[in-house]
């Protein structure tokens, strides 16, 4: 069995695909694991395969794809921590399989997409991904995009993590030290890791680390996606283990700085 490490650090966002699609067995356990991804804030997230050709979709960073997969969710709190959540199990299973993905919130035809989804109006659909094999060259076009936001490197551990107080570096160190090397690994948009993670009395407490720009009605907040991602990766690793982890919503009213907001809290036997 493939370990959760292995397929972190492989999975790449893929953008040129070599034109093919999904064999019937990759696309039959694709299909089988979308029909439900739980996840920790018990907000369903209902996604959808469509075929490009059929639904006429495109996205100009894109080459050489044949089918995409939708994720909707209804518009409440936290339906974007979920999205998340939820998504990154998709693309990891998918990653298993050899098929590539990337997260696509803006260069489409969102008007498009929403009438292939059949959004409805109290739903929103963050983003899309296209799913297909990736090609054995990349575009230049996706090369200089990965360049462009330093794709392949993320923020030094002791700035993302924390013991008891905000800036009190956290020392990676045994199985709770390489379970927040996944979280660092997360992928996040335009590479910005947003998440902050204290560790205080036994529990993991995450946080967003606010940028402008990443907030819109139709996409919700793109940033709370990436934390979702990240907490995704952590609950995955504990779990990986053979260890519980109870995601709760509780602010343990640490002092943060003024963009910094409070998102969940970890109970995890590493």
């Amino acid at each position: 069995m493939t370990k959760l490490s292995e397929l972190v650090k492989a999975r790449k966002s893929v953008r040129t695909f070599d034109g093919k699609n999904l064999s019937p067995e990759h696309r039959s356990s694709i299909e089988e694991y979308i029909r439900e991804i739980p996840n920790p804030f018990d907000i369903p997230v209902r996604f959808k395969l469509l075929d490009a050709e059929e639904y006429g979709l495109s996205s100009p960073v894109l080459s050489g794809e044949k089918l995409y997969v939708v994720g909707i969710v209804e518009k409440k709190p936290y339906a974007d921590v979920a999205f998340g959540y939820s998504l990154e199990k998709l693309f990891l299973h998918a990653q298993k399989l050899g098929v590539g993905t990337v997260c696509i919130g803006g260069t489409m035809k969102r008007e498009v997409f929403e009438k292939a989804a059949q959004l409805k109006d109290n739903e929103m659909m963050p983003c899309i991904s296209p799913l297909g094999y990736p090609s054995s060259k990349r575009s230049l076009k996706e090369t200089m995009m990965r360049k462009g936001i330093g794709a392949d490197s993320r923020i030094p551990s002791e700035k993302l993590f924390f013991k008891d107080s905000w800036g009190n570096p956290l020392a990676l160190e045994g199985e709770a030290g390489d379970i927040l090397e996944l979280v660092r690994w997360a992928p996040s948009a335009v590479n910005k890791q947003p998440w902050r993670v204290i560790l205080k009395d036994g529990m993991y407490h995450f946080y967003e680390k606010k940028d402008k720009g990443y907030v819109s009605d139709v996409t919700g907040d793109m940033q709370k996606i990436d934390i979702g991602i990240a907490l995704c990766h952590f609950v995955m690793g504990v779990e990986e283990l053979g260890k519980k982890a109870e995601v709760t919503i509780s602010d343990p009213k640490i002092e943060v700085p003024e963009n910094v907001e409070y998102i969940a809290s970890v109970k995890a036997e590493v």
